[in-house]
């Protein structure tokens, strides 16, 4: 049974983005042309809300639920993706090494997500009271509405950072997409 989204804890959220990223990475592999750029597209401002919303949200309370080891493990990850999700947009689904580049990156994001399922998810869920994992759903969902939607690598991974630089950035980019879905939409 699936919960509503009002019972909906962060767990089950963010395991639900993971198979939606999951999902998309296929997309990408499976599609050629625009139908590929417009899946890299959502997948990119995915993978920048999820994340930047998770290091806000989440990475907090699993400080204290599972330790800095564990957090400061994920965190290189994220940040090791940032800067690979950043190359890739800036080289582009039709350049040569793209599928290579490409599949790299979906192994490594992928193993990043097995990692919070399987080491960091369970000790928050354990360490954390339920309401207080119903009202991180909401808080996470309230995080990606104002987050970036492109990586932006070298920025920080600090929730402190993430919460000085992340709005201006998400208005930047939210403006950029619009322009690039313009000149898409009005090319001759």
């Amino acid at each position: 049974m699936t919960a509503t989204r009002q019972d909906q804890d962060v767990i089950d959220l963010l395991q639900e983005q993971h198979d939606e990223i999951r999902a998309v990475f296929a997309e990408v592999r499976s599609t050629a042309g625009e139908q590929r750029t417009d899946a890299f597209h959502r997948l990119v401002r995915l993978l920048a809300v999820h994340e930047s919303a998770e290091e806000l949200v989440v990475h907090p309370v699993a400080r204290h639920d599972a330790g800095d080891a564990v957090v400061d493990a994920r965190l290189h990850e994220e940040n090791d993706a940032k800067r690979e999700l950043t190359n890739l947009y800036a080289i582009g689904t039709g350049a040569p090494g793209f599928d290579g580049q490409f599949a790299a990156f979906e192994q490594a994001v992928l193993a990043h997500a097995t990692h919070e399922e399987q080491q960091e998810f369970p000790l928050i869920r354990r360490g954390t009271d339920p309401a207080k994992l119903r009202r991180m759903a909401g808080a996470l969902r309230a995080a990606e509405a104002i987050a970036p939607t492109r990586p932006h690598a070298g920025v920080g991974e600090s929730a402190t950072t993430t919460m000085l630089t992340g709005p201006p950035m998400a208005v930047f980019d939210r403006i950029r997409d619009v322009v690039r879905d313009w000149r898409r939409a009005n090319e001759p």
